[in-house]
């Protein structure tokens, strides 16, 4: 690890008290509000204490600074009245802005994606999640190594007798980070493999995957927790989960499936993260079934909307596979909303109202998982022996027995199966 990135690391200390600017360059479709209480409930997921929030019209960026000179004199003198050792522009911030911010500042810079990557490399908690975070926090930092530290300014010998100009300090970082990349790649490609094996093995079995996606923060933990009884960090706090977690449930009509908790996405989620991801979020690309939890109290809901089917466009998620969407937090709006949304979400079939943590829904909202999991089943009537238990237990197993008659020894069964599930059951060993 070069002593840069090692620097930026240390400079993060629980309980430093930072000041949160969102540079507003028009356009955004986001209340300005809302925004700046997001990336300060970033800031507080890493144990920073946000002193203060300032909203700035930024009409001409500035290649140098991004603000304008009388801004960033402005924002120093808050610096200093807030005694903040941090400043977290929401925005992405080029290495010379960052720099130069820094100088006039005279505090510790850093932008969105930095602040998001901090986050992700305190809470990876599996092998995995932190071979991703450090390959993302190596390809942000690579690009960052202009700054002007003492260190990066030096230069090494050559090789050979004649020594020759040798390599810089900052050029030989570049390097190590370089080769430090392809070896974690490397890694990650085993974990892709390894991954897909797994999928492979369930896809056999095969239990239906469902995949649950959203917002940070929109209640995916909660819901997964009350419908799997599991104990999966579930917090008021932005990227409570990382790394995925797989549990098994029943649902009516099919006897096991498979629920995925997956890392929530974030509106301006760095590329390197995505890019980083892919592994876990493979889960998500595979699932027969999505279902995009969504904080329906939230005022920007939707706008995170937007957000999570740009990313699922990003990894390659189809309008095909199927999905629909549930309305959380119904606890936390008010009772006319309430019965507004409520009645939105009767008549539509692609929608389930809830309220996660109270239990409101979730049962309607089960059903309609089996629903939409079970569209395309047929009708089948199979005949077994009576002494054919194996094969009744698997048709209850696998499929939703409509009706069933025993006549002279035999039972015929009326079942819905999916035709796949359908071939199975015939190729099965007599």
């Amino acid at each position: 690890m070069t002593q840069g990135f090692e620097r930026d690391r240390d400079d993060f200390a629980r309980g430093a008290r930072a000041i949160v600017i969102l540079p507003d360059q028009g356009g955004s479709n986001r209340d300005p509000e809302a925004r700046m209480a997001e990336t300060a409930g970033l800031a507080a997921a890493i144990g920073v204490v946000v002193a203060d929030m300032v909203h700035l019209r930024v009409r001409a960026p500035k290649p140098a600074t991004l603000i304008g000179s009388g801004q960033a004199e402005e924002l120093a003198g808050r610096v200093k009245m807030e005694d903040a050792q941090l400043a977290v522009f929401d925005a992405a911030l080029t290495p010379i802005q960052q720099r130069n911010l820094e100088t006039a500042l005279e505090c510790k810079v850093i932008d969105r994606t930095g602040l998001i990557l901090e986050i992700f490399g305190e809470r990876a908690a599996t092998a995995e999640g932190r071979l991703q975070v450090e390959l993302a926090h190596l390809d942000y930092q690579a690009g960052r190594l202009v700054r002007s530290w003492t260190h990066l300014e030096r230069q090494r010998g050559g090789f050979g007798f004649l020594g020759g100009p040798g390599e810089t300090q900052i050029e030989a970082d570049r390097r190590l980070i370089r080769d430090r990349m392809a070896r974690l790649r490397r890694e990650l490609d085993q974990v892709t493999r390894t991954r897909g094996l797994h999928r492979d093995r369930r896809q056999r079995a095969p239990w239906p995957v469902i995949a649950l996606v959203g917002y940070t923060n929109a209640g995916k933990s909660t819901l997964f927790n009350r419908l799997t009884g599991a104990d999966v960090m579930a917090e008021n706090l932005l990227f409570a989960t990382l790394d995925p977690t797989l549990r098994q449930i029943g649902l009516p009509g099919i006897d096991k499936a498979i629920l995925s908790d997956t890392v929530g996405f974030v509106s301006d989620l760095p590329t390197q993260l995505v890019a980083a991801f892919k592994a876990t979020l493979e889960e998500v690309v595979s699932a027969d079934l999505l279902i995009h939890v969504r904080d329906i109290a939230h005022p920007d809901s939707e706008a995170q909307r937007s957000d999570v089917e740009a990313v699922l466009s990003d990894l390659g998620v189809g309008e095909t596979t199927p999905r629909f969407e549930v309305w959380n937090k119904l606890d936390l709006v008010s009772a006319h909303l309430r019965d507004d949304l409520l009645d939105q979400a009767d008549g539509r079939d692609d929608v389930v109202a809830i309220s996660a943590l109270g239990g409101q829904g979730v049962d309607a909202l089960l059903h309609q998982v089996a629903a939409k999991l079970t569209a395309g089943h047929r009708r089948y009537r199979i005949t077994l022996e009576d002494a054919d238990g194996a094969g009744a237990a698997w048709l209850h197993a696998h499929g939703e027995v409509l009706e069933q008659k025993a006549e002279e020894g035999r039972t015929t069964y009326d079942v819905r199966l999916a035709p796949t599930d359908y071939e199975r059951f015939n190729q099965r060993p007599s």
